[in-house]
Protein backbone atom coordinates (compact mmCIF):
# COMPACT_ATOMS: atom_id res chain seq x y z
CA UNK A 1 0.00 0.00 0.00
CA UNK A 2 2.96 2.36 0.48
CA UNK A 3 3.82 1.78 -2.81
CA UNK A 4 0.25 2.94 -4.64
CA UNK A 5 0.97 5.71 -2.12
CA UNK A 6 4.25 6.74 -3.32
CA UNK A 7 3.11 6.13 -7.28
CA UNK A 8 -0.02 8.31 -6.53
CA UNK A 9 1.97 11.31 -5.32
CA UNK A 10 4.59 10.51 -8.10
CA UNK A 11 1.85 10.50 -10.77
CA UNK A 12 -0.27 13.62 -9.29
CA UNK A 13 2.98 15.84 -8.92
CA UNK A 14 4.39 14.95 -12.15
CA UNK A 15 0.97 15.79 -13.74
CA UNK A 16 0.50 18.93 -11.92
CA UNK A 17 3.61 19.83 -13.29
CA UNK A 18 3.50 19.08 -17.09
CA UNK A 19 -0.43 20.52 -17.34
CA UNK A 20 1.00 23.74 -15.28
CA UNK A 21 3.98 25.42 -17.40
CA UNK A 22 4.38 28.27 -19.59
CA UNK A 23 4.23 27.63 -22.14
CA UNK A 24 1.48 24.73 -21.43
CA UNK A 25 2.61 21.37 -22.95
CA UNK A 26 -0.83 20.00 -22.66
CA UNK A 27 -4.08 22.54 -22.76
CA UNK A 28 -5.18 22.54 -19.05
CA UNK A 29 -8.24 20.38 -18.36
CA UNK A 30 -9.37 18.17 -16.03
CA UNK A 31 -8.77 15.11 -18.79
CA UNK A 32 -6.04 16.05 -19.69
CA UNK A 33 -4.38 16.19 -16.21
CA UNK A 34 -6.30 12.83 -15.29
CA UNK A 35 -4.81 11.32 -18.24
CA UNK A 36 -1.62 12.27 -18.03
CA UNK A 37 -1.78 11.06 -14.13
CA UNK A 38 -3.20 7.74 -15.18
CA UNK A 39 -0.41 7.58 -17.88
CA UNK A 40 2.41 8.05 -15.22
CA UNK A 41 0.89 5.88 -13.17
CA UNK A 42 0.25 2.76 -14.94
CA UNK A 43 3.88 3.24 -16.26
CA UNK A 44 5.05 3.33 -12.67
CA UNK A 45 2.65 0.60 -11.94
CA UNK A 46 4.25 -1.79 -15.18
CA UNK A 47 7.61 -1.46 -13.94
CA UNK A 48 6.82 -2.55 -10.39
CA UNK A 49 7.11 -6.57 -11.51
CA UNK A 50 10.98 -6.25 -11.34
CA UNK A 51 11.29 -5.59 -8.01
CA UNK A 52 7.80 -6.09 -5.85
CA UNK A 53 5.78 -8.73 -7.22
CA UNK A 54 3.10 -8.54 -4.49
CA UNK A 55 2.48 -5.28 -5.43
CA UNK A 56 0.31 -7.23 -8.80
CA UNK A 57 -1.43 -9.27 -6.37
CA UNK A 58 -3.09 -6.47 -4.17
CA UNK A 59 -3.99 -4.31 -6.50
CA UNK A 60 -7.13 -6.07 -8.15
CA UNK A 61 -7.92 -7.15 -4.39
CA UNK A 62 -7.70 -3.42 -3.71
CA UNK A 63 -10.07 -2.66 -6.41
CA UNK A 64 -12.48 -4.93 -5.20
CA UNK A 65 -12.28 -3.85 -1.89
CA UNK A 66 -12.94 -0.71 -2.92
CA UNK A 67 -15.98 -2.00 -5.39
CA UNK A 68 -17.23 -3.85 -2.28
CA UNK A 69 -16.83 -0.96 0.07
CA UNK A 70 -18.91 1.16 -2.94
CA UNK A 71 -21.82 -1.60 -3.12
CA UNK A 72 -22.37 -1.59 0.56
CA UNK A 73 -22.57 1.98 1.04
CA UNK A 74 -25.07 2.79 -1.84
CA UNK A 75 -27.14 -0.45 -0.52
CA UNK A 76 -27.26 0.69 2.81
CA UNK A 77 -27.89 4.51 2.12
CA UNK A 78 -31.28 2.91 0.33
CA UNK A 79 -32.01 0.88 3.23
CA UNK A 80 -32.30 3.64 5.25
CA UNK A 81 -33.76 5.96 2.30
CA UNK A 82 -36.31 3.76 2.41
CA UNK A 83 -36.92 3.27 6.43
CA UNK A 84 -36.93 7.35 6.62
CA UNK A 85 -39.75 7.56 3.49
CA UNK A 86 -42.14 4.99 4.50
CA UNK A 87 -44.26 5.30 7.46
CA UNK A 88 -43.63 2.11 8.99
CA UNK A 89 -40.47 2.27 11.42
CA UNK A 90 -38.48 -1.04 10.41
CA UNK A 91 -35.36 -0.17 12.63
CA UNK A 92 -34.38 -2.56 15.63
CA UNK A 93 -30.90 -0.88 17.03
CA UNK A 94 -28.42 -2.87 19.04
CA UNK A 95 -25.09 -3.30 19.95
CA UNK A 96 -22.95 -6.41 18.97
CA UNK A 97 -20.05 -7.47 20.09
CA UNK A 98 -17.82 -8.83 16.98
CA UNK A 99 -15.22 -10.87 17.28
CA UNK A 100 -12.09 -9.94 15.27
CA UNK A 101 -9.61 -11.65 13.13
CA UNK A 102 -7.79 -8.55 12.38
CA UNK A 103 -5.03 -8.60 14.65
CA UNK A 104 -2.45 -5.06 13.40
CA UNK A 105 -3.68 -1.86 14.46
CA UNK A 106 -3.87 -1.28 10.74
CA UNK A 107 -6.31 -3.68 10.17
CA UNK A 108 -8.71 -2.98 12.99
CA UNK A 109 -8.48 0.90 12.23
CA UNK A 110 -9.26 -0.18 8.81
CA UNK A 111 -12.57 -2.09 9.28
CA UNK A 112 -14.16 0.15 12.41
CA UNK A 113 -13.36 2.99 9.53
CA UNK A 114 -15.52 1.06 7.05
CA UNK A 115 -18.09 0.15 9.33
CA UNK A 116 -18.55 3.46 10.68
CA UNK A 117 -18.82 4.65 6.80
CA UNK A 118 -21.39 2.59 5.87
CA UNK A 119 -24.53 3.87 6.94
CA UNK A 120 -26.80 2.23 9.56
CA UNK A 121 -23.44 0.62 11.39
CA UNK A 122 -21.11 2.76 13.29
CA UNK A 123 -18.25 1.26 15.37
CA UNK A 124 -18.34 2.11 19.38
CA UNK A 125 -15.03 0.82 20.91
CA UNK A 126 -12.62 -2.09 20.80
CA UNK A 127 -11.63 -3.95 23.54
CA UNK A 128 -8.31 -3.49 25.72
CA UNK A 129 -7.52 -7.40 24.13
CA UNK A 130 -8.26 -6.02 20.92
CA UNK A 131 -9.97 -9.38 19.90
CA UNK A 132 -13.66 -8.05 20.39
CA UNK A 133 -15.19 -4.75 18.11
CA UNK A 134 -18.64 -3.52 19.56
CA UNK A 135 -20.09 -1.62 17.03
CA UNK A 136 -24.48 -0.16 16.96
CA UNK A 137 -26.70 -0.97 14.19
CA UNK A 138 -29.65 0.40 13.65
CA UNK A 139 -31.07 -3.09 11.51
CA UNK A 140 -30.64 -6.28 13.56
CA UNK A 141 -33.51 -8.42 15.45
CA UNK A 142 -32.95 -11.26 18.13
CA UNK A 143 -31.92 -13.94 15.31
CA UNK A 144 -30.11 -11.48 13.00
CA UNK A 145 -27.38 -10.77 15.26
CA UNK A 146 -24.81 -13.56 14.41
CA UNK A 147 -26.23 -12.85 10.70
CA UNK A 148 -24.73 -9.70 10.71
CA UNK A 149 -21.30 -10.53 12.29
CA UNK A 150 -21.06 -13.40 9.96
CA UNK A 151 -22.20 -10.47 6.81
CA UNK A 152 -19.39 -8.42 9.06
CA UNK A 153 -16.74 -11.24 8.87
CA UNK A 154 -17.39 -12.63 5.56
CA UNK A 155 -17.81 -8.91 4.20
CA UNK A 156 -15.46 -6.43 5.15
CA UNK A 157 -13.33 -8.27 7.83
CA UNK A 158 -12.05 -11.50 4.89
CA UNK A 159 -11.63 -8.64 1.85
CA UNK A 160 -9.34 -6.62 4.52
CA UNK A 161 -7.12 -9.93 5.45
CA UNK A 162 -6.70 -10.54 2.08
CA UNK A 163 -5.76 -7.00 1.08
CA UNK A 164 -3.25 -6.46 4.12
CA UNK A 165 -1.90 -10.09 4.44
Amino acid sequence: MKLFFLHSAIAFFAAYLLTHQEPPLLPYSAFSAAFVFLVIFWSLWLTTWLYNKSYFRKMPKALTFSAYFMKEFFAANLKIAYDILTPQYHMRPSVIALPLSVKTDFEITLLACMITLTPGTLSIDVSDDHKVLYIHALYTKGSDMNELKMYIKNGFERRILELTR
